[in-house]
């Protein structure tokens, strides 16, 4: 069952961990087991927005980890139910419907793809790094496309056939909502941060890209608020564990990096898990009818936490200290993790993400 349909079972799923709105089945981004990471954003096509309800691009993030044991696996799984279900369906917990397609960003150690999508068409780049903003960024380097992409082009008088096809050009609506017209600036800055750290990028240099307010890349303002980051190593020897690092907070600038790592015997963190609740309003037709409290008991504990910031400066600074210092213990015993000066025990491990949940809650 995701969000608004239900689709067949597969015979076997991975283990996810997943960053996701809490009140749908998918998420915003996510890694499996295998080291797989995915995660989508909205973007706007010539191909016009599915209302009715289908897949929402957060369930497709979710049913590639999910089956998909590397990156091009994953692409295969979304690009086939996209192909069988499309998308659709508001993407809001709102009444008002908020629907758009999806781009997709899919890594593992070995390779990384983007896809881009509209309605039920879709291509796909392999690349070596790329940054994604609300924005089209695969033009005519496609390394893979549904069978009737461009035949599609061709009889909506979007393409003639002649010259290079060029995904982004062709599918791209004349004139862009205003959030991809917004959002340009945002794309442009993140690709010179990566461009400045070009050949020494570490997992502390993303963290710093996704707080960076001047760029628009940490969104803080209009009431929105950027809703949870993450940054993922996927080391390439098999040998060493990927790591994946979770604020489970809102505003990186204000937030822990907490690292996660996928081991046996993983020790739940309910803490960061959000309620439950039996006439869930997302779930009754009509849907989003009245509202209720999501929030899990980290953020309850970090919404008060900023309060005190905002009130009181020097409580403020102090306490973005010790948080900074808590994600510096985190980093520094990765490091040393992935660099193999330490080899902790496979319970500590288990416990890692629950620990360092707790210690931050501790010091709210």
């Amino acid at each position: 069952q995701c969000t608004y349909l239900e689709i067949e079972q597969a015979e076997r799923t991975h283990a996810v961990v997943l960053s996701r709105p809490a009140w749908l089945w998918g998420a915003e981004m996510g890694a499996n087991e295998h080291g797989v990471c995915v995660g989508n954003e909205g973007v706007w096509t010539r191909e016009p927005l599915g209302e009715d309800e289908a897949l929402l691009g957060m369930d497709l993030v979710r049913l590639g980890l999910e089956r998909g044991g590397s990156a091009r696996e994953a692409l295969e799984v979304i690009t086939a139910l996209l192909e069988r279900y499309g998308q659709g369906g508001s993407c809001k917990e709102e009444p008002v419907p908020f629907v758009y397609h999806n781009t997709f960003l899919l890594a593992d150690r070995a390779e990384a793809w983007v896809l881009e999508t509209a309605g039920r068409y879709w291509a796909a780049q392999q690349i070596r790094g790329r940054n994604v903003s609300n924005q089209r960024s695969s033009g005519r380097e496609i390394t893979a496309e549904h069978a009737g992409l461009r035949q599609r082009a061709r009889s909506q008088g979007w393409w003639s056939g002649d010259g290079e096809f060029s995904f982004a050009e062709v599918f791209s609506l004349t004139h862009q909502p205003a959030r991809m017209e917004a959002a340009k600036a945002r794309y442009r800055a993140g690709k010179e941060l990566l461009q400045q750290h070009a050949g020494h990028i570490t997992a502390e240099t993303f963290m710093a890209i996704l707080r960076d307010k001047a760029s628009g890349i940490c969104v803080d303002s209009d009431g929105f608020r950027t809703a949870g980051s993450m940054v993922s190593v996927l080391p390439q020897d098999p040998a060493l564990p990927c790591v994946h690092f979770f604020t489970a907070t809102p505003d990186p600038s204000r937030s822990v990096f907490k690292p996660f790592i996928f081991v046996a015997g993983l020790k739940p963190a309910p803490q960061v898990r959000s309620p439950t609740f039996h006439d869930d309003p997302a779930k009754k037709i009509p849907r989003f009818q009245s509202m209720v409290d999501r929030r899990h008991e980290l953020y309850r504990r970090h919404q008060a936490a900023l309060e005190l910031m905002e009130r009181d400066q020097e409580r403020g600074q102090k306490l973005l200290q010790t948080l900074r210092d808590l994600e510096k213990q985190g980093l520094e015993g990765m490091n040393a993790l992935l660099g193999g000066t330490v080899a902790p025990r496979p319970e500590e491990l288990a416990d890692l993400f629950f620990d360092c949940v707790e210690a931050e809650m501790k010091f709210y």
